[in-house]
């Protein structure tokens, strides 16, 4: 049994009255990371509105607008948007063609970009989009010649295996980690993207059936079948990260992985692990220093899930671990878990330190089942929250802002303007505004009142600072995270 989970079974033997209740408290810290998935596979998140004609475009995009504002609103930071789904993609692409998801058509554009337009919209709000990615599973054997001409059943199918109705790229294959490259290469240039998220980087389900005896008789060169299979997927992981650091820094390159990694002390997987059962050595990739961050979709309870997120925490290696939380097991139409479940998980992700926490899915989050988005709003998430350092990727704190100048606008509303030294910082850098009555202003969390700012300017009403007090003071945040001193206003 590891440490960290006998420490959860002392603070809940400490109050056995009290189970119902949070058996410990913890303190929001300033950095976290607040991750949700926003699924667009079949429209499940967004978009629920076809975009077949201009009108119908406009309302796609407002709908997504409304989702972040609520997202916004609960102090979420970080945004997965499914933009590679099963071999469809929802940007314009030279590769793959159009997801149906848009327009209902499989290869049709819905007349805008929509994660050009998305990262706008999630920058706007002060938070990060990280472009999640699909990457070894594609198409529904059903589905497969609805794509088109350019799906990769005509253009790579030597790369595709056929697997319990469905077609997935091979990993033993030499040409599935070229493809992958192709397509991150493909909009890494192209978008201002703070993230890659990797999804299904692994062998599938029922992988002792997986067809792939070809692949490893030309490539095993006499390496056992499993290890063969964790060095394909660790390649590919390898070589996507070197690529996406070496044309941008700054990107947080980041999986899901299966969220059991191995058996723990006393605690068996149940065969169903990451590192045995889909070949996928999620541990290793942070001790190579090949992934920045996982996110373990730790969709369980009890003993499924506090051993193993301990073990997660202490197989980290120093890089950031932020446990997936099964949310849609809220629902009354799956498995009708009380809130306490949920809320549990959170405070002892939070009391032992680990990076923070993502929601599977964001519908479910805000339908607010059994009350979550409020708790989460009004007591978990009760001020913002900056993003973590990514420090081995840069730790150098960039200059603060100078000169400032000040324009009235209508009212009492008055808009504020500033230059930093480090302007040509690589990725370009972002900005946080703090109000407090003190002198110097505090920076601590609950008194940042604007985060992640994508342009150096700041509106304000005048009257309601005075009114409070309160005194400004803005910081400046390169793409690793890191943040200048504080400058005052005035």
């Amino acid at each position: 049994m590891t440490r960290l989970w006998i420490t959860l079974l002392l603070l809940l033997s400490a109050c056995p009255a009290v189970q119902s209740q949070l058996p410990w408290e913890t303190t929001q810290p300033k950095r976290e990371l607040r991750a949700v998935w926003l699924t667009t596979l079949n429209g499940l998140d967004w978009p629920r509105t076809k975009a077949n004609s201009s009108r119908t475009a406009e309302q796609q995009k407002a709908e997504l607008c409304r989702m972040l504002d609520q997202l916004q609103a609960c102090h979420i930071n970080t945004i997965f948007l499914q933009t590679r789904i099963r071999g469809t993609v929802i940007y314009p692409s030279r590769l793959e063609p159009w997801d149906f998801c848009l327009t209902g058509t499989y290869d049709k554009s819905p007349g805008y970009d929509p994660l050009a337009f998305a990262i706008q919209e999630v920058h706007r709000r002060g938070m990060e989009l990280h472009a999640w990615v699909v990457t070894i599973p594609v198409f529904k054997v059903e589905a497969a010649k609805q794509l088109g001409k350019r799906s990769l059943l005509y253009t790579h199918p030597e790369l595709l295996r056929r697997h319990n109705g469905q077609y997935y790229l091979d990993p033993g294959l030499p040409g599935t980690a070229d493809y992958l490259s192709a397509i991150i290469s493909d909009f890494i240039d192209k978008y201002d993207i703070d993230g890659i998220h990797f999804d299904y980087m692994r062998y599938p389900e029922n992988a002792k059936q997986f067809p792939d005896q070809q692949t490893y008789k030309k490539y095993g060169n006499g390496v056992p079948l499993a290890t063969w299979r964790r060095n394909n997927i660790t390649a590919i992981v390898r070589r996507l990260y070197r690529e996406a650091k070496a044309r941008k820094p700054w990107l947080v390159m980041s999986s899901s992985p299966v969220g059991k990694y191995r058996d723990v002390r006393r605690y068996s997987s149940r065969g169903w692990n990451a590192y045995n059962a889909v070949n996928q050595d999620a541990q290793g990739w942070l001790r190579e220093g090949i992934q920045d961050v996982l996110f373990p979709m730790m969709y369980f309870t009890g003993d499924h899930f506090y051993p193993f997120a301990a073990d997660w925490k202490e197989g980290s290696y120093g890089r950031f671990v932020a446990p997936g939380l099964g949310i849609y097991f809220l629902s009354p139409s799956e498995r009708n878990w009380p809130l306490s479940e949920v809320t549990h998980q959170l405070h002892y992700l939070r009391q032992q330190e680990l990076a923070g926490q993502a929601f599977f899915r964001a519908r479910f989050l805000l339908d607010n089942h059994k009350g979550l988005y409020d708790y989460l709003r009004d007591q978990f998430y009760p001020y913002p929250a900056l993003p973590p350092r990514y420090i081995w990727t840069d730790s150098i704190a960039p200059q603060p802002p100078t000169n400032f100048t000040e324009e009235a606008l209508e009212g009492q509303m008055m808009r504020l303007r500033w230059e930093s030294a480090d302007a040509t910082s690589q990725g370009g850098l972002r900005y946080n505004v703090y109000a407090s009555k003190t002198l110097p202003v505090d920076t601590t969390a609950e008194n940042l009142v604007a985060m992640l700012l994508p342009e150096p300017v700041y509106t304000y009403n005048r009257f309601t600072l005075l009114l409070n007090r309160l005194h400004l003071a803005v910081t400046a945040v390169d793409r690793s995270g890191n943040e200048s001193a504080a400058t005052p206003y005035p």
